[in-house]
C-alpha cells in the first residue's frame, strides 16, 4: 500500500461543498493532469468546458435533473467527446470526406472518461472532491446549443469539484471475484458475488439512511433495466456520429 492507492481508494463522490474557492493554481494542476492520461493514438480527442457564468450554470443545473450541487459547487466542469479538433486537423493531409466511424466514437468517449479520471484523482490530492454529473446527458441537445458544441463534439459527463463539506460513508463495491478473471471470463462465480454484495450493500445502505432504506444492489440495478435516456442515438446522430 502506498499513499497513491490509498487515496484511490478513499474516493467517494461529494455532493455538499464548502465556500471556499478553488485556487487558479488548483484547477491548472487538475487540468494538466487530465492532459497527461492514457489516449488513443495521440488522438486526444476531449475538450473540457469550465462553466462560470451564474445564469448558464443555474440552466445547466436544471438540465442535469435540478441537482443542486451543479450550481452551489465552486467548479463545474463539462467534459465532451471531442472529434472535431481531431477533424480540423486530419483534413488539412487527408483527400476526400472525413469518416465518421463506431470507433472513433468510442476513441473519443474513452479519452474523455480517462481524461475525467485523471483530474478526479488530482483533485482528490490537492484535498478537494468530486462528484460526476451524468445528468448532463437527460437532454443533451439543450446543453450542446447553450455550449455551443459544433457537430462531431458531444457532452459524456460534468463534473462538480470543490472542498468537501460532508464525509459520506465509503460505499463498498463489488466481490473481487465478480470483477477479476484469469485468462477467461467465469459466469458461474457471478450468482454467489452478487449474493454477497447484495447483503454488503444493504448493510450500508441501512447505515447510510439510519436504517429508511435496506435496497440491495441487484434491486438498485434492477431500476436501470428500463428504457432510460433513449434519446442518446438521435442525438448523437444529429451531432454528426455515425453508430452504424
Amino acid at each position: 500500500m502506498n499513499e497513491t492507492i490509498s487515496l484511490l481508494q478513499s474516493h467517494r463522490s461529494i455532493r455538499k461543498f464548502m465556500k471556499d474557492q478553488v485556487t487558479e493554481e488548483q484547477l491548472d494542476a487538475i487540468i494538466s493532469a487530465a492532459q497527461h492520461a492514457s489516449t488513443s493514438s495521440n488522438m486526444q480527442a476531449y475538450s473540457v468546458i469550465g462553466i462560470t457564468d451564474k445564469e448558464l450554470r443555474s440552466e445547466l443545473a436544471k438540465l442535469a435533473g435540478n441537482q443542486v450541487y451543479v450550481e452551489e459547487s465552486p467548479v463545474f466542469l463539462v467534459w465532451c467527446a471531442d472529434l472535431y479538433r481531431w477533424e480540423q486537423a486530419a483534413k488539412r493531409h487527408y483527400e476526400g470526406e472525413m469518416p465518421s466511424t463506431t470507433e472513433n466514437f468510442i476513441i473519443g468517449t474513452v479519452d474523455t472518461a480517462l481524461a475525467a479520471q485523471n483530474a478526479a484523482v488530482a483533485a482528490e490530492s490537492l484535498g478537494l472532491g468530486i462528484v460526476y454529473i451524468g445528468g448532463i446527458r437527460n437532454q443533451p441537445e439543450r446543453v450542446s446549443e447553450l455550449l455551443q458544441l459544433p457537430k462531431h463534439v458531444y457532452p459524456v459527463f460534468g463534473m462538480c469539484i470543490g472542498v468537501p463539506d460532508q464525509s459520506p460513508l465509503e460505499r463498498p463495491r463489488l466481490p473481487r471475484k465478480a470483477v477479476y478473471f484469469e485468462n477467461s471470463y467465469k459466469p458461474q462465480s457471478i450468482d454467489s458475488a452478487i449474493e454477497a454484495y447484495d447483503e454488503t450493500l444493504s448493510t450500508y445502505m441501512k447505515a447510510r439512511t439510519s436504517g429508511k432504506a435496506a435496497t440491495t444492489w441487484s434491486q438498485a440495478m434492477a431500476t436501470k433495466a428500463g428504457p432510460v435516456r433513449l434519446h442518446m442515438r438521435s442525438f448523437l446522430e444529429k451531432q454528426g456520429f455515425n453508430l452504424e
